[in-house]
């Protein structure tokens, strides 16, 4: 409830507004006079809804009663923008669960990571009022684990190295060692892994290939969505490279455009039609004879 003191303490400062600069003296502040004051509307509601989302939040509570909201944001790039947004997350979230909140930043990049870890003072330069402080996890600070035994031992931390460094060359050891790791443990386990580091490489499309050879084959037995679609794809690059294998063993001239054309094909009954016809045909433009026909 608000009562006359209250308004008393802050209208003040609203009817002399110069009252602040005396006040900050006191403070050992170093406020000058203000040019010019202008009385702001005091009701922040938004004047409209706002969506605001984080990236992950959960509660930790440990063993003695302590708690801390965790919330994960991942950064891609630095953003002038977000410093701001991460400091009302962090007041919100304090002033709806009255829990410690604790910022997380993960990135890919050291430049990003570097950016992202600064403090941020909120307030003028003389007393910052807040000082959003995160932490910051990126290829500068996660170990490459590349060995499949040290994988094994912690496959969560194995797979956020991985997608840490999926811009370093050190990714493809982390890779191999978590391709060989993944032998040893459940399917329901290792499927969740393989699609996390498959859709955190995404940027690296390299790294991304060798993923999707190293699974598909140390992890064949495996039947993911992730491990199927792999392996579609190679037997479907299979299927590409054997007509063109064929063709050209029989001496038969294939121009850039049909060769394109069988690289692009990603459906495997249409390559198995093509390569029957490719052993007989008369020239390549004739294995497409029934299709462009019809």
């Amino acid at each position: 409830m608000v009562n006359s003191s209250h308004e008393a303490m802050h209208r003040v400062f609203q009817e002399y507004p110069g009252l602040f600069t005396g006040v900050s003296e006191i403070l050992g502040l170093s406020f000058a006079p203000p040019a010019s004051v202008t009385v702001l509307p005091t009701d922040l509601t938004e004047a409209r809804t706002v969506e605001r989302r984080v990236d992950t939040l959960l509660r930790l509570d440990f063993t003695g009663g302590e708690a801390v909201l965790l919330l994960v944001e991942a950064q891609s790039g630095k953003d002038p923008d977000k410093p701001a947004s991460w400091s009302y997350y962090l007041s919100f979230l304090y002033a709806k669960y009255k829990i410690p909140p604790l910022l997380l930043v993960v990135c890919q990049d050291p430049s990003t990571a570097q950016w992202a870890a600064r403090p941020v003072p909120i307030g003028p330069r003389q007393w910052p009022a807040l000082t959003l402080h995160p932490l910051v996890v990126g290829p500068h600070n996660m170990p490459a684990i590349t060995q499949p035994a040290d994988a094994r031992a912690d496959l969560a931390l194995a797979t956020l190295s991985a997608i840490t460094h999926a811009k370093n060359p050190a990714v493809d050891g982390i890779l191999k060692a978590l391709s060989t790791a993944l032998q040893d443990v459940p399917e329901v386990v290792a499927d969740t892994i393989i699609e996390f580091i498959a859709q955190g490489l995404g940027g690296n499309r390299r790294a991304a290939e060798l993923w999707r050879n190293l699974v598909a084959v140390d992890l064949s037995f495996y039947k993911s969505y992730l491990s199927e679609e792999i392996r579609d794809e190679g037997r479907t690059q299979r299927g590409a490279e054997d007509i063109l294998l064929v063709l050209e063993t029989r001496g038969i001239d294939v121009p850039e455009n049909l060769r394109g054309r069988i690289a692009a094909c990603d459906d495997p009954e249409l390559l198995r039609r093509w390569l029957a016809r490719a052993v007989t045909a008369p020239s390549a433009q004739e294995i497409f004879a029934q299709e462009d026909d019809g």
